[in-house]
């Protein structure tokens, strides 16, 4: 059964739809939303009063709506429904003349602000209320666009109201001082809630409720017409007040559904570049807010960090090509993840290095001794395995550095697992697979388990359990040269050794000089969670266990 839809009773005066939530063939449940229809001071959604198929629409964007206009032909299922529901959408038509009589008391801010500088009399203080808001009940506030002291003029809004299916500015009655304010952001108010005492000049204010009462009949020769022509001009100055704020953030026009939508996304609505009419801002706004951001923060890194963060001014763009002949040559996937994370950690974590040798010269003879008994067990015994098992070592004696800082900020996580990642440099960019448990594993298992991920990293066999985990990483670049570098904390983990290139070295012994062979030690730190004592202690430690790898044992 097909039935007509029309505008419920929407308080008084007219709105414009500014958004459609249905097409013909959708169906639709009880309380579904179908528009939203937006005047000088209030914007509210439009509920479908039952369910059913949408056969055919009355309206589109930009129409202007009153109580009764017809919104849309539904196929309701059932023939008891339609006869119950006519005289219900026959009903507005009848009581359109109520709300015409309403609209006199709601605009009589505009003929109260001619009396109230012609009233320089003692100064009275009024108590603003919350107008009739409808049959919704409460509201909660969700703006408050004055505070104590302000200065407000007839009609300027006070505070924005924000139900289920509505949200609206409710306007001074009069001008004046504000002297106290009674409600905050977050309470819920109804008809007839004290919001401010207003400090107003002379006894205009009393006088202002009577004047609608005139301006009614003034209007007498149209008495059809008047109601609905009133609120016209008044509709068509709103836009460019109500666009400006909006652009400058003081002010946001938005719709329930368009906060809803922001507050899930986190989003402040002040900086949505609004697109809506009268500078209102629409879902589509929100949305394509957020997928600026989310494309900025993907692009970025890929750019090498070029558009900069946390407040830096982006890198300028410079056409190289008028300078001589360039190449592009893109990135690898893996680059430009890497590039990332090493970015977002750059700019996240306060990094200090601590740079210090350590005398390996016996550490290196043991090496050589053992080099028989790893071939036989079928691995190569490299510098890698004694940092390896040194470090898990020295992570159960400074637990600090086995520790992660909290989301909060407020604690720090230690771990008591000692998971070590090594980066190994590919083809293709940086990859840092995890030993897990060294602490419980032998010089020569450390041997060929790092011989074994370092060749599924070259090969592209790497899986994602593999490296993850990790409490710590070494980034040795021994095997090419160097005599220190600093290496960028792989966060959320708060400390990272790099290791250079090993060389003999003259070292006074108190009595000569001696040849020693000296390795250069850079550990990066997170200096929230590692102080630089503790820094120092880490690699003195660390040079004293490689010195004498024996010490482990005691």
């Amino acid at each position: 059964m097909s039935e007509l839809i029309r505008v419920p009773d929407i308080g008084s005066g007219d709105g414009e739809v500014i958004e459609l939530f249905v097409k013909v063939g959708d169906r639709i449940e009880a309380d579904q939303s179908l528009l939203t229809l937006e005047s000088d001071k209030a914007s509210m959604e439009i509920p479908a009063p039952k369910a059913g198929v949408v056969k055919s629409l009355k309206v589109k964007i930009g129409d202007r709506l009153k109580e009764g206009d017809e919104l849309l032909e539904l196929e309701v299922e059932g023939d008891a429904a339609a006869p119950a529901a006519e005289p219900a959408a026959a009903e507005p038509a009848a009581p359109a003349p109520a709300p015409a009589a309403e609209k006199p008391a709601e605009a009589a801010p505009a003929p109260a602000a001619a009396p109230a500088p012609a009233a320089p009399a003692a100064e009275t203080v009024q108590d603003i209320h919350v107008p009739d808001i409808g049959s919704s009940g409460k509201a909660r506030i969700i703006e408050l666009m004055v505070k104590v002291g302000d200065s407000i003029e007839a009609d300027q809004s006070l505070i924005t109201l924000e139900s289920d299916k509505a949200s609206m500015e409710i306007p001074s009655p009069a001008a004046g001082v504000v002297e106290s304010i009674s409600v905050k952001v977050e309470d819920e108010v109804g008809t007839g809630d004290l919001i401010l005492k207003l400090k107003v000049a002379g006894a205009a204010p009393a006088a202002a409720p009577a004047q609608p009462a005139a301006a009614a009949p003034a209007k007498a020769d149209a008495p059809a017409a008047a109601p609905a022509a009133a609120p016209a001009p008044k509709a068509e100055a709103a836009p460019a007040p109500a666009t400006a704020p909006a652009k400058s953030g003081a002010k946001v026009h938005a719709g329930p559904a368009v906060r809803q939508l922001a507050r899930e996304f986190g989003v402040e609505l002040n900086a949505v570049t609004a697109t809506g009419p009268h500078g209102r801002v629409l879902k589509e706004d929100v949305q394509a807010y957020v997928k600026s951001i989310m494309t900025k923060a993907k692009d970025a890194p890929a750019a090498g960090g070029a558009a900069g963060g946390m407040g830096i001014p982006p890198i300028p763009e410079v056409d190289f090509s008028r300078f001589g002949e360039i190449e592009e040559v893109p990135m690898t996937r893996l680059m430009q993840l890497g590039a990332s994370g090493l970015h977002r950690s750059w700019l996240n974590i306060p990094h200090v290095t601590q740079f210090d040798q350590a005398d390996i010269t016996d550490l290196e003879a043991f090496r050589v001794a053992q080099k028989a008994v790893a071939e036989k067990a079928g691995v190569k015994l490299t510098v890698l395995p004694l940092l390896l098992k040194s470090i898990a070592h020295l992570l159960k004696e400074l637990p600090d550095f086995n520790s992660s800082l909290a989301p909060s900020g407020k604690a720090v996580i230690r771990k008591k697992y000692f998971h070590i990642g090594f980066a190994v440099d590919t083809p293709d960019g940086l990859l840092v697979p995890v030993i897990k448990n060294v602490d419980q594993k032998s010089l020569l298992q450390l041997a060929a388990e790092a011989a074994e991920l370092a060749e599924k990293a070259r090969s592209k066999k790497l899986s994602a359990n593999d490296m993850q985990g990790a409490c710590f990483t070494i980034s040795s670049l021994g095997h090419i040269g160097g005599t220190g570098f600093t290496p960028i904390v792989n966060a959320p983990e708060v400390a990272i050794l790099g290791v250079s290139k090993a060389t003999m070295q003259p070292v006074w012994d108190g009595k000569a000089f001696q040849p020693r062979l000296m390795l250069p030690l850079s550990l990066s730190y997170d200096h929230r969670v590692i102080n630089g004592a503790a820094a120092a202690r880490f690699t003195k430690r660390l040079g004293d266990l490689l010195a004498d790898i024996r010490t482990i044992l005691l």
